[in-house]
């Protein structure tokens, strides 16, 4: 467990919607909302077509509960170093909203109820990769990882980009080689996308002793270790429609497209930071962002016509 000195009480209660909202803060409904975005058009590619609205709520609020029980034991186990960082320093679990204590119990008890869910009302297979990337993300991504070597983004990556394999899983109880590729995708995206956020936030992760990329290696590294996960997200992009063939043009053109946007901001990020000025990072994150959403969305048209 992290030690520190918590944050004396408010002097006064926490109101009740207040405190709802503090403890669905833990859950970073954000990021679990761009894993969901990920999540659907697996389905769909796996079902070729709509594969039922009760699997797809069964499978969108199992998913949505296991990343928020992951992101909550997070935001419990890192409480010591989010109250160094200027980002993370409002987060319930640091200013005493809510306790130590009940933020571990809230994260374990959403574990369970997205087991459940998902093990009563989808496959075998995609619970145990809930449950695989849930361990993976809390346990040894958070507390293993994160604190001892720079590779503990590209370790992140791997149940960052578990919703597309549950999707598939959700849907046929085994795996494919379109589920592979479309996994290989959200992975590599994820480097760029996150070294820009952490390069935003560099000396956050510095003065708290995090060694992220962005902290033990120079800006101009990150940028070329960004420009080459981009263009590894191209190549793995290549592949999706040769190995699905439910896919055509619809989605090919698009995620070519995509894929060459995303390899030209990296590189336009990489000559900002030679440059010497502003190197802008989060230009990059907010186009990291919009690649994976209209790629998801391509996918989902092309299967819909």
């Amino acid at each position: 467990m992290t030690a520190i000195a918590e944050r004396p009480a408010v002097g006064h209660r926490t109101r009740p919607l207040a405190l709802v909202g503090a403890y669905v803060s833990l859950t970073k409904p954000k990021l679990v909302e761009l894993l969901l975005v990920t999540t659907l058009p697996a389905m769909m590619l796996a079902a070729g077509g709509w594969p039922g609205t009760g699997l797809v709520v069964a499978t969108m609020v199992g998913g949505m509960l296991a990343a928020g029980a992951a992101n909550t034991i997070n935001c419990w186990y890192d409480r010591d170093i989010d109250r160094i960082m200027s980002r993370t320093r409002d987060r319930p679990t640091v200013t005493g909203v809510v306790p130590p204590r009940a933020a571990l119990t809230f994260g374990v008890m959403l574990a369970w109820i997205s087991l459940v869910v998902l093990g009563v009302f989808t496959t075998p297979l995609a619970t145990i990769l809930a449950a695989v990337a849930m361990l993976a993300y809390s346990v040894f991504y958070t507390m293993v990882l994160k604190r001892r070597t720079h590779h503990n983004t590209v370790f992140g990556g791997l149940p960052g980009a578990a919703p597309v394999l549950i999707g598939w899983a959700a849907v046929t109880g085994s795996l494919a080689w379109p589920a592979v590729v479309f996994f290989g995708i959200v992975f590599c995206w994820q480097m760029p996308h996150f070294w820009a956020l952490a390069s935003r936030f560099r000396y956050d992760y510095f003065r708290a002793g995090v060694p992220m990329l962005s902290v033990v290696a120079g800006p101009v590294s990150v940028g070329k270790q960004s420009a080459a996960w981009a263009w590894g997200t191209l190549a793995v992009s290549a592949l999706m429609v040769p190995v699905t063939p439910q896919l055509g043009w619809i989605a090919g053109a698009p995620i070519v497209a995509l894929g060459i946007w995303y390899v030209a901001e990296s590189h336009a990020w990489l000559r900002r930071i030679r440059g010497g000025g502003a190197d802008r990072p989060m230009k990059l994150f907010s186009v990291s962002i919009t690649y994976m959403t209209l790629l998801s969305i391509a996918l989902v048209v092309d299967v819909l016509v």
